[in-house]
C-alpha cells in the first residue's frame, strides 16, 4: 500500500514538483491523515510550507506562459525527480537518518524509496518537458495554458488519491466483509428448497 501512495505522489510531483511538498505539509502539519517519518518531519515547518507555497505559485503562473514554460520545464527538470524523491520517501514512511557510514547506508535499503521516486517523477517531468515545446509549436501557444492547467489538476487528484489510497482501501475491504457477512447471514437463515412448511 506504500508503495502505491509513493508512486502516486512521485508521479504527481514529476507533473508539479510543489503541489505533492505543499500537500504533504499541511496534511501532517493540521490533520491526521499523514504522518511523517521524522526524518521528513521537516515538511511540515511553517517556513518550509511558505517557500513550497510561493515556489508554487511561481511555478503555476510560469508554466503556463508560452516560451516561459519550456525555460520553466528546463528548471524543474532538477526539481521534480529531487521532490519525487521526498514525496515518495516520505510516503512510503522512509526512515532516512543522516548518512555517516555510506556502506551501511547502501546496504540498510533507506535510499530505494527515494530512488524510486527520483526516477519516476523524472521519466513523467521529462514526458511533460518533451510534449509540451511540440504543443505550443502546434497550437502557437494556446495549449501551455491548458495543458498547464490539466497537469496541475492531475497532480492535485494523484495526491489525493495517494493519501487516501489507504482509507480507501480500508473502506472497500469492510463494506465487502460486511456485505459477505450479511449474504451468509441470509442464506443460513432461508429454508433449504423442498423443506418449507406446509
Amino acid at each position: 500500500m506504500e508503495l502505491l501512495t509513493g508512486f502516486g505522489l512521485a508521479t504527481a510531483a514529476g507533473l508539479n514538483a510543489y503541489i505533492p511538498l505543499l500537500a504533504l505539509g499541511l496534511l501532517a502539519r493540521f490533520t491526521d491523515l499523514v504522518s511523517l517519518p521524522a526524518g521528513w518531519a521537516w515538511l511540515e515547518n511553517g517556513w518550509v510550507m511558505a517557500i513550497v507555497a510561493v515556489l508554487l505559485a511561481v511555478e503555476v503562473v510560469a508554466d503556463k506562459v508560452p516560451a516561459l514554460d519550456t525555460v520553466n520545464d528546463t528548471v524543474q527538470t532538477f526539481v521534480r525527480p529531487t521532490a519525487g524523491g521526498i514525496v515518495f520517501g516520505s510516503g512510503t514512511a522512509a526512515q532516512t537518518a543522516a548518512v555517516t557510514d555510506p556502506g551501511a547506508f547502501a546496504q540498510s535499503g533507506q535510499w530505494i524509496p527515494v530512488a524510486l521516486g527520483v526516477v519516476v517523477a523524472l521519466v513523467v517531468s521529462l514526458t511533460k518537458s518533451t510534449v509540451r515545446p511540440a504543443a505550443n509549436v502546434a497550437t502557437a501557444g494556446m495549449a501551455a495554458p491548458v495543458l498547464s492547467t490539466v497537469e496541475d489538476i492531475v497532480s492535485v487528484v494523484l495526491v489525493v488519491l495517494a493519501i487516501l489510497l489507504p482509507v480507501l482501501v480500508l473502506v472497500a475491504i469492510v463494506a465487502l466483509g460486511w456485505a459477505a457477512f450479511r449474504l451468509i447471514r441470509r442464506r443460513r437463515r432461508r429454508p433449504a428448497a423442498g423443506h418449507g412448511t406446509r
